[in-house]
């Protein structure tokens, strides 16, 4: 093989590697959530995002001051979501559930959910990232 035909491979490699890493990249758990803080909140659905690649569940969160705080937890994806028996239907608004695990490592209102407990009292997985800290057991426990 001369140097001539190798240049088209290496071409394809290169631009193969570019176009993959971000997507490993964009996975990461521990680029926005902290393993180091469980949460566990209960609240009332204000809305559901069913969106690629992560969809996103809000809450009202009552406050100590008895105040609500919205936030915003990371699911899986919708089609992942599906499969699980989730949907619009399964997480109306103004229905009360309880998610389960991680903080946003910038401290604001969102998290990475691992588990929700729906107002049906079913538990479902709805975190994607195969990365998380309790992704496979319940982490506020």
């Amino acid at each position: 093989m001369n140097k001539k035909d190798l240049l088209p491979i290496l071409f394809a490699a290169g631009l193969t590697f570019l176009v993959t890493k971000p997507v490993d990249a964009h996975h990461a758990f521990s680029a926005e959530f902290d393993a180091e803080q469980p949460i566990e909140l209960k609240g009332v659905v204000t809305k559901l995002e069913l969106v690629n690649p992560h969809s996103w569940l809000y809450l009202d969160v009552k406050q100590p001051d008895g105040n609500p705080a919205n936030w915003g937890f990371e699911f899986g994806a919708p089609f992942s979501l599906k499969q699980k028996g989730i949907t619009k239907a399964s997480l109306p608004i103004g229905s009360e559930v309880t998610v389960q695990g991680f903080r946003a490592k910038n401290g604001k209102n969102f998290g990475y959910a691992v588990t929700t407990i729906l107002s049906d009292g079913r538990a479902v997985k709805t975190g994607g990232a195969q990365d998380a800290p309790g992704a496979q057991e319940n982490p506020a426990q």
